[in-house]
């Protein structure tokens, strides 16, 4: 992993956004996030109603990801989900592989 995605990933871990700011960021509304929140693609990370919740950096980047998904290849909301789990696992595991290889070398 580059230095550069490394501060991106500390950026995102720290960052912390409401409903309000996650939707401006992303020029998405609220209701879109909402239905991201029930199909478990985004995760609040504090609060109960939806006024309430607060998401993390990483959410940032994953509704980024979501929204291309479903505007570039029209991907439904399940299809979303799956693709981003996927797509979360494949990362996870290459990093497992690049460690593996430090550890061989």
């Amino acid at each position: 992993m580059g230095e550069s995605s490394y501060q991106a990933e500390m950026m995102d871990e720290f960052m912390q956004l409401t409903l309000r700011e996650l939707c401006n960021d992303c020029q998405v509304n609220a209701e879109y996030v909402i239905e991201l929140v029930e199909f478990g693609v985004l995760q609040p990370r504090a609060g109960r109603a939806p006024r309430e919740w607060v998401f993390a950096g990483e959410d940032l980047v994953r509704l980024k990801k979501a929204e291309r998904l479903r505007r570039d290849l029209d991907v439904n909301l399940p299809g979303v989900a799956l693709s981003l789990d996927l797509l979360e696992e494949v990362r996870e595991l290459r990093r497992r592989v690049d460690e593996l290889r430090r550890d061989y070398e």
